[in-house]
């Protein structure tokens, strides 16, 4: 039997914990999706599926862990969006992470880089679109 929440339309929903690196000096992180995943090249903020039971936080910890190799030591829940991309409709958690240990390094073979507003590598996820925007007004306020 399949639990996974569904959406109005009756399909069904990944939940994703996603994290916003940021730097004291507003740099914040990007990663590049590795080849053979959906979306291959385009650069997102990195993360990964909530398992069965696991809280946004855990996921967060353990994704970053995996892809990054860095412990998270302070995040907290920013927004949440949801997505339709063709192959899957995302529930995204971004959660902006403000302390953590360890240099990242990408333990995927993955492309990542720290940003300055705007972004300048393409292509973008098309749902890392509105985190941009949510960062340049933050920054404007």
């Amino acid at each position: 039997m399949n639990d996974a929440p569904k959406n109005a339309a009756g399909r069904s929903v990944t939940e994703v914990a996603v994290g916003v690196l940021i730097q004291p000096d507003g740099r914040y992180l990007l990663a590049q999706r590795p080849a053979g995943k959906p979306y291959e090249g385009y650069w997102e903020f990195p993360g990964g599926k909530l398992e069965a039971g696991e809280s946004v936080e855990a996921a967060l910890a353990r994704e970053l862990h995996e892809e990054l190799g860095i412990d998270v030591q302070a995040s907290h829940l920013w927004h949440t969006l949801e997505h339709d991309y063709p192959h899957a409709y995302v529930r995204l958690f971004f959660c902006k992470v403000t302390q953590w240990s360890g240099e990242p390094h990408g333990r995927e073979g993955q492309a990542f880089v720290w940003q300055t507003l705007p972004a300048d590598v393409a292509p973008l996820l098309p749902a890392t679109i509105p985190v941009l925007e949510w960062l340049a007004a933050e920054e404007h306020q």
